[in-house]
């Protein structure tokens, strides 16, 4: 019996997708320049991977100062300051407008699904957001819940009402963003929505950054794929001077994309040293098999000792009506 079972399980076809994760930044405050090299990044990775899923890194579309300061110290700003946040305010996007429109075109031509990290623009407040991209068009977003450090006086937090989990009939798909990637409660509250593939757009290029990834694979039983930035100071207009140095080949954000399994081993990456495009075969029965023994918000969690309220309405600061 044991046998034929064996054999029946060989015979059984594979649910796979071939995953990409794309390492690669677009020249700072060039909005129309990015939204290009998006485009070919994503074509570049159904045409030569076979990608089915494509993620970009945050802030891709608008931009990730790393290095520029905006002259602010505590309880002063410049006029030079404010000209450059103007500056960055202009290059983000707004949501819907004409680059997901563009996006949305693309993942429809080559039906995939992407998410593309960008800078969203409303009003006066820039959110880091994820854009949820597939073969029916634009899907939504997730907006980044807490800016890290200094991102914080140049972007708003996100609330409850954008952590979508997409549903896109083989897998589902979630996106934390950075340093969200390090919020328990945030996690718990997504591996809840059955999150399949973690993507983890982010521009943190630390060694301990892969700790975190394996972590969260093995944590979450989930497939996680990460996808930084790499970034020059040839990325910069020239006339701004990032800390990290004037020489057009010091690398501002060192990449180190990677793609892990839901038991934790590492599939593609790290990549160092340049750009690219990693990918892999995810073999969609290894969920299952490593939620055997671990399910964090099923059989191996204890909600008669613990819980989590999750609040997923929008918070807006004019009510009408």
């Amino acid at each position: 019996m044991a046998t034929q079972q064996a054999a029946a399980a060989a015979r059984a076809p594979r649910r796979t997708v071939t995953a990409a994760v794309v390492q690669a930044a677009a020249p700072l405050f060039d909005t129309q320049a990015a939204l290009a090299r998006a485009d070919e990044l994503i074509r570049e990775a159904v045409a030569d991977h076979g990608a089915q899923v494509i993620v970009l890194p945050e802030a891709f579309l608008g931009g990730y100062p790393k290095g520029l300061d905006f002259d602010v110290t505590v309880g002063m700003r410049t006029p030079a300051g404010r000209e450059l946040f103007r500056r960055y305010h202009d290059a983000a996007i707004t949501v819907p407008g004409p680059e997901t429109d563009h996006l949305a075109g693309l993942t429809r031509e080559l039906d995939c699904h992407a998410v593309v990290g960008a800078v969203e623009r409303q009003g006066g407040t820039l959110y880091c957001v994820a854009l949820h991209f597939g073969p029916d068009g634009y899907l939504g977003l997730h907006r980044k819940l807490m800016p890290t450090a200094a991102e914080r006086y140049l972007w708003g937090q996100g609330d409850g009402s954008t952590l979508p989990v997409i549903d896109t009939g083989t897998a589902r798909l979630g996106a934390a963003i950075c340093w969200e990637n390090y919020m328990p409660l945030f996690r718990t509250a997504m591996y809840a929505k059955g999150v399949d593939l973690w993507c983890a757009p982010t521009v943190d290029d630390r060694d301990a950054w892969q700790v975190t990834m394996r972590h969260i694979a093995l944590e979450g039983r989930c497939f996680v794929l990460s996808a930084n930035q790499y970034l020059r100071r040839d990325g910069f207009p020239a006339d701004l001077h990032p800390t990290q140095g004037d020489a057009p080949d010091t690398v501002i954000i060192g990449g180190g994309s990677v793609i892990v399994s839901p038991l934790g081993e590492v599939l593609a990456g790290p990549l160092r040293n340049g750009e690219g495009i990693l990918s892999a075969e995810l073999d969609l029965d290894d969920l299952t098999r490593a939620r055997f023994d671990f399910d964090p918000t099923g059989h191996y969690a204890r909600p008669d000792v613990f819980t989590l309220h999750v609040d997923e309405s929008a918070h807006n600061t004019v009510l009408n009506g």
